[in-house]
């Protein structure tokens, strides 16, 4: 889905990722853990074309040359959601669609389907973002990142901001959609609890750097150095 070589991000002369080498494929579930400053956002960025980047980067094997048009093939969802509070939760669902001109029976019906996914009702999306609990906002937020069908899910640690128990409940939700939907989905995390929830592969970053990559069981099993070790000690004692 994603190839990237040797791609790398500064700030000025601040560099903020390393030159990378990264696959991600298709229907696979990819975590990035590491401390923060680690660079884990910053990759994500970069796969939303959100960051201005150095090297080669690949979508569905071919070069990016115009974001707009692979854009609307990713979902993207921040903490809290990131909903513009002047428009209703379904105004927040709608706005690409409508955008894109398309006709009103088809977003309705589109809407439909994902409410009942997330399980939302009709009320509640008819309200505007502050008028919403922080696990009802992630929810209209995973409506709005999956209205146009997208092939890739980028989440930038979308349960930190919640209480532990809807935390827990949203991860549950969250897992049984991307079983269901078979999506491409890359999550940003610093919880190694996530990451083990949620499976797949993870990259463990620090300093803007890939320190280790595979499975989560192999970071505690083979660790690639001393950081890894230290990083695994410390997120379970807590």
């Amino acid at each position: 889905m994603f190839a990237l070589d040797q791609v790398a991000v500064a700030y000025g002369d601040v560099p903020a990722l390393a030159p990378t080498l990264l696959d991600i494929g298709a229907g696979e579930t990819l975590v990035l853990l590491g401390p923060s400053g680690s660079g884990k956002s910053t990759l994500l960025r970069t796969l939303a074309g959100l960051t201005p980047f150095t090297g080669s980067l690949r979508f569905e094997g071919q070069p990016v040359t115009d974001w707009r048009a692979v854009r609307q093939r990713l979902g993207y969802i921040i903490q809290d959601g990131g909903l513009f509070p002047h428009l209703t939760a379904r105004g927040n669902v709608t706005l690409m669609a409508q955008e894109l001109d398309w006709p009103a029976e088809r977003i309705a019906a589109r809407v439909d389907e994902l409410a009942t996914l997330v399980a939302l009702d009709a009320a509640q999306l008819d309200r505007y973002p502050g008028e919403l609990s922080g696990g009802q906002r992630q929810r209209v937020a995973m409506m709005r990142a999956l209205m146009l069908d997208p092939a890739v899910l980028l989440f930038d640690e979308p349960l930190s901001a919640l209480d532990p128990i809807t935390r827990v409940r949203l991860a549950e939700e969250l897992r049984a959609i991307f079983a269901r939907l078979g999506k491409t989905v890359v999550i940003v995390t610093h919880s190694l609890g996530e990451a083990r929830f949620f499976g797949g592969t993870a990259v463990l970053m620090r300093e803007g750097r890939i320190v280790q990559q595979g499975p989560i069981a192999d970071l505690a099993e083979h660790p690639a150095d001393r950081f890894v070790t230290e990083f695994l000690a410390a997120e379970d004692a807590l």
